[in-house]
């Protein structure tokens, strides 16, 4: 295989990709990885993401936001026609997009149950079933790039409503990768570790559990958004069509410990 070959099957050349929660940490960390790799760049959130969008831009790459509430699904549903409409197609979405509520499990309230998962399964589906519909009608071999957790095969600690949102979608991932293969269509996700971004703010902030955490951590440190960018990248190009149903850790060795 010559370099030149090897270079082709990285590249994303092209390709649309479409990224949820792309405005800051692991979402901001994808969508720039995969305009390094050549791809356009959609991003959907609710707020706007200049930041983002001044990094693709900057690497001659076409940038749209797509604002949304994946708290609602019928707008999740919505943001993958108007997805589609901006380029005519859409080759790579990650699902990125995710909310974490702690609370011990007796104060648990319905409305943090209903709120996380809701945006970390209910819209992923919702969304990955409207954007896989077009894949499949035109003929697009397709990329689905799921961010789940370790969560997703630990239960963790105060979190109930993620681990059970997060195990659901290492589920989900396998499921759509059955049927979606025959499409040429492949389905993964990333179990990001433990990373320095907002969802670990409060984590960070407590120095006895940040020391009980790094104490675990073979590699010895908090992840960063960048450390996804060739597992993201990977998963997104044509290097990885024999790949699909497959939960990767990004974790600095945590499920090996």
């Amino acid at each position: 295989m010559g370099v030149a070959s090897l270079a082709d099957l990285f590249s994303l050349s092209g390709k649309v990709a479409l990224v949820t929660g792309a405005r800051t940490g692991l979402g901001r960390g994808c969508a720039e990885a995969l305009a390094a790799a050549g791809a356009d760049i959609l991003g959907a959130g609710p707020r706007p993401m200049p930041e983002t969008e001044a990094a693709v831009t900057g690497m001659g790459r076409r940038f749209t936001y797509l604002p949304v509430d994946l708290a609602d699904r019928a707008a999740a549903r919505r943001l993958a026609t108007e997805a589609v409409a901006v380029h005519g197609r859409v080759d790579v979405l990650v699902n990125n997009s995710g909310i974490i509520r702690r609370a011990d499990l007796s104060d648990y309230t319905d409305e943090d149950w209903d709120a996380v998962t809701t945006v970390n399964l209910d819209s992923l589906f919702v969304l990955s079933q409207g954007i896989a519909t077009h894949m499949r009608e035109a003929g697009i071999a397709g990329r689905i790039v799921n961010i789940a957790s370790l969560l997703a095969v630990q239960g963790g600690i105060r979190v109930v409503a993620y681990t059970a949102a997060k195990h659901a979608v290492a589920g989900v991932t396998k499921a759509m990768a059955n049927e979606l293969a025959p499409h040429g269509i492949t389905v993964n996700a990333i179990a990001p570790g433990y990373m320095d971004t907002d969802n670990t703010a409060a984590l960070r902030a407590d120095p006895a559990r940040t020391r009980q955490i790094m104490d675990r951590v073979p590699v010895g440190r908090w992840g960063l958004p960048s450390d996804l960018a060739t597992a993201v990248v990977f998963l997104a190009a044509p290097a990885s069509g024999f790949v699909t149903g497959v939960l990767l850790p990004v974790d600095g060795g945590w499920l090996a410990r």
